[in-house]
């Protein structure tokens, strides 16, 4: 498999071998998951039980310190049998390797922060609101912080907060009025005034259980006030969503080789594998799905080799990988045929859930005028 040759770490290995051991109750319990709309509380359990949460944080830090290489691809890895959880507890690894490796918070909450993720913590970073759509349009948020005794009252309603009954501490962007500018709140989901409204009832990634996020009269204090004014950066550790995608992707390569290899209709003698038109399929998904890859982890490897203006590169890597992801689960469902919309195969949820991926930012207008302008700068006449 292509994949293989970006494999180089022990802990890439250690959970590589550790997915592969226990892949056969991971796929039945995503099923299980998706059909029922729920959290797949197991499979997270188990991911916590054996550290998953620590991936991205820093080794002196207690983390097991991985790079953003290593990060998607065990991510792809876990997407490939459940793309739910994967991108649920992408969230918070991305987070967390962004915090640390841009020093975004003070030392007093970089230290609580890395309390909690040792004791089991997971996070995400909350912004999405009905009003606004996607965060990365711009729109002024109508969730408040305001001033209050020696800390901060908040006020709003979030939406799209991807494992909401199970993260312990949400990252709130809300408008502070006096500071002219959307700042970010660590809050412990155990904070009073916080309530989770269920209203995920999607098509794909059902389990994510992305339920909206209630806040009324939710009292801080000041220190957990972590981010404001803050200034962007080239941020490697958001392509944690690509790499869902792509594990969605090779899913669906598996899914369409097995099904190939194994069927054999009484029309032809051997397997469908063996027709060309069937070949040409199997190869062109293969083309894509190296391509996708190549892009996403040569846009890592040149983050971690401290390349500069990479906004672009990692854009452009978001929208390639979900795009040849959409063309491979079609192509994959062609090979099969109609058996690929049976309710009691994976190919029909790859189906649903790689959609969501055109939702996930940046999206594809917001990509294709970024590299418009990038042309434009670079070539004036």
């Amino acid at each position: 498999m292509d994949r293989n040759l970006f494999i180089e770490t022990d802990i890439e290995r250690e959970c590589l071998s550790r997915f592969e051991d226990n892949k056969e109750w991971i796929k039945a319990s995503a099923k299980e998951a998706d059909q029922t709309g729920r959290l797949n509380h197991k499979l997270i359990d188990w991911l916590l039980d054996h550290g998953y949460n620590r991936l991205s944080l820093p080794v002196a830090a207690g983390g097991f310190g991985c790079s953003i290489k290593s990060v998607l691809l065990l991510q792809e890895v876990l997407a490939s049998y459940d793309e739910s959880t994967a991108l649920s507890i992408g969230w918070h690894l991305g987070v967390v390797g962004e915090v640390f490796e841009f020093n975004l918070w003070s030392d007093r909450m970089t230290a609580q922060f890395t309390e909690d993720i040792l004791a089991g913590g997971i996070t995400n970073r909350v912004v999405s609101e009905a009003a606004t759509g996607s965060p990365t349009r711009g729109g002024k948020p109508s969730t408040s912080a305001v001033r209050h005794q020696d800390g901060w009252l908040i006020n709003g309603v979030k939406t799209y907060v991807s494992m909401s009954h199970r993260l312990t501490h949400y990252i709130v962007g809300a408008y502070v009025e006096e500071k002219n500018s959307l700042c970010f709140f660590y809050i412990p989901a155990d904070t009073p005034g916080l309530v989770i409204v269920e209203t995920w009832n999607t098509t794909g990634m059902r389990a994510t259980e992305s339920h909206d996020l209630v806040l009324t009269d939710v009292f801080v204090n000041d220190d957990y006030l972590v981010e404001e004014n803050r200034k962007g950066h080239d941020n490697p550790w958001l392509m944690h969503i690509p790499s869902v995608y792509l594990g969605i992707a090779q899913g669906a390569v598996d899914d369409a080789a097995h099904f190939a290899l194994s069927h054999s209709p009484n029309s032809i003698t051997g397997v469908i594998a063996d027709l060309p038109h069937i070949e040409a399929q199997l190869g062109e998904m293969e083309l894509k799905l190296m391509a996708a890859r190549h892009f996403l982890y040569h846009a890592a490897e040149l983050h971690d080799s401290h390349k500069e203006h990479l906004v672009p590169t990692f854009s452009a890597a978001k929208h390639i990988v979900v795009n040849h992801a959409l063309e491979i689960v079609d192509t994959a469902m062609r090979i099969i045929g109609a058996k690929s919309l049976e309710r009691d195969g994976t190919i029909e949820r790859r189906y649903r859930s790689v959609r969501a991926g055109l939702h996930n930012p940046p999206m594809d207008d917001a990509v294709i005028r970024l590299l418009s302008r990038e042309v434009k700068a670079h070539n004036d006449y």
